[in-house]
């Protein structure tokens, strides 16, 4: 019996094969992606979407250039986010990254191979850039046990025997994290490892046009989960029942709900816990005239990052002069150092020229002025003066990176600390801020 599109269930009825993304209209799709929510909030501001076989091949091609013209072989990457930065792809995130069972070699000719969990080599196959799907790369204790080594070897044949296809008399292999076995395995193929995550974090730095419109729609969508767990916090906490779980968990739900992935971490804290930073949500009970801290580290629509900080005030009492001060300062801080941003300077110069916090607060400052971002936290990082390793990072900027430009500002033995973070698009004559949401009105003193 023949079948017809019409039959099929689609996401968007008033749509044919695809989606604006160049995605599937289809409910039983592989691929994870927006959902219709998402959709309907970006057409509603206006937002261009991204040509998802655009990105990826530009990513592709980004780290095929990358393996090239360092003179390697190929490129075999195990950390899920170089593998979905390589194939688009996703397998249980999360539980890859403590029981690695992916990997993906890409040759320096371009030839992509997965190697991915035993039962779903499928889910990459939407992506005609990875030409073929393999199992094995599992190659830890759980899974293997004493036979690791075993396994270790039958998959770093597999290696060799496609790169002497695709890299004829190239050993130099790059590798960006791997299990003590499989180093081993490939070191007795003969193979010289090299530095895979220099390769992988040099070729993410850089974002393509449409990557910077996949990030343009994350960002949207994290500030509309953003502004749902304020309302709840504003509503909820005068009652005097809310924890910072209740509060933390509003972000999780409105994240999924928009067809985000997950949170790395759970920075979010209220009142005296604020302060050091760093401490993580828990059960406490928020109390109204209190500051809430929060740190987003949302991995959003399209897996694309999403890393922004805002300091709240909730309650009908005025918060108190230093507090208001502090908050100021932290504004003061990211915005002076955002004004930095234009392609050429150099990561020192950011360091040796920026906004230098008050000495009350220097011994609890973040741990970087600003960090580069994609799908997660990446390379570069720009220290303080007093933390920064000469050669570590002398690189210049250019356009397409995006960074994270952070503060926080806070007593050693205070109340609270306030945390403040924009993200940040260079351009080709300077930046633009991609973080619209407001800061705390009644913590600017306004």
């Amino acid at each position: 019996m023949p079948s017809h599109y019409r039959d099929t269930r689609k996401i968007d009825p008033n749509r044919g094969k695809t989606l604006g993304d160049g995605s599937p209209n289809d409910n039983d799709r592989i691929e994870i992606g927006p959902t219709q929510l998402a959709f309907g909030e970006w057409a509603a501001a206006g937002l261009e979407l991204p040509d998802l076989a655009a990105m990826r091949d530009h990513r592709w091609q980004r780290l095929t250039k990358h393996i090239a013209d360092r003179g390697y072989a190929g490129l075999l990457m195990f950390d899920p986010l170089n593998i979905r930065y390589a194939t688009d792809s996703t397998n249980m995130q999360l539980w890859n990254t403590h029981n690695p069972f992916r990997a993906v070699l890409l040759c320096a000719d371009g030839y992509m191979v997965i190697w991915d969990y035993k039962n779903s080599p499928f889910l990459s196959k939407f992506n005609p850039l990875v030409r073929e799907q393999r199992s094995g790369a599992d190659l830890f204790y759980f899974d293997r046990g004493d036979k690791i080594d075993v396994q270790a070897d039958v998959f770093a044949n597999e290696v060799r025997v496609l790169l002497e296809e695709h890299s004829p008399g190239n050993k130099r292999l790059a590798v960006d994290k791997i299990m003590l076995h499989g180093l081993r395995a490939l070191e007795a193929q003969g193979f010289e490892i090299m530095d895979g995550e220099e390769v992988t974090e040099k070729s993410r730095a850089v974002k393509g046009p449409d990557e910077i419109l996949a990030m343009r729609c994350a960002a949207h969508a994290c500030e509309v989960a953003v502004a749902g767990m304020e309302r709840f916090a504003r509503e909820n906490v005068p009652r005097g029942a809310t924890s910072e779980d209740d509060i933390w968990a509003v972000l999780h739900a409105e994240n999924i709900r928009r067809g985000g992935e997950w949170i790395e971490t759970r920075l979010l804290s209220s009142g005296q816990r604020t302060n050091p930073w760093f401490q993580e949500c828990g059960p406490r009970i928020v109390q109204t005239n209190e500051i809430i801290s929060f740190d987003t580290d949302l991995i959003g629509a399209y897996g694309i990052c999403v890393d922004i900080s805002r300091s709240w005030w909730v309650g009908d009492a005025k918060p108190s002069n230093s507090m208001i001060y502090a908050m100021r300062h932290a504004h003061e801080h990211i915005m002076t150092n955002m004004q930095m941003l234009r392609p050429g300077i150099t990561i020192p110069e950011l360091t040796a020229n920026a906004h230098r916090l008050d000495d009350k607060f220097q011994a609890q400052k973040y741990g970087c002025i600003m960090h580069g971002v994609g799908l997660c936290d990446e390379w570069p990082l720009v220290s303080y003066p007093d933390k920064a390793v000469p050669g570590a990072f002398d690189y210049a900027l250019e356009p397409g990176m995006v960074l994270c430009v952070e503060a926080c500002v806070g007593e050693v033995g205070g109340a609270f600390s306030i945390k403040l973070e924009d993200q940040v698009l260079v351009t080709e004559d300077g930046f633009e801020n991609l973080t619209k949401y407001p800061f705390d009105a009644a913590l600017m003193g306004d």
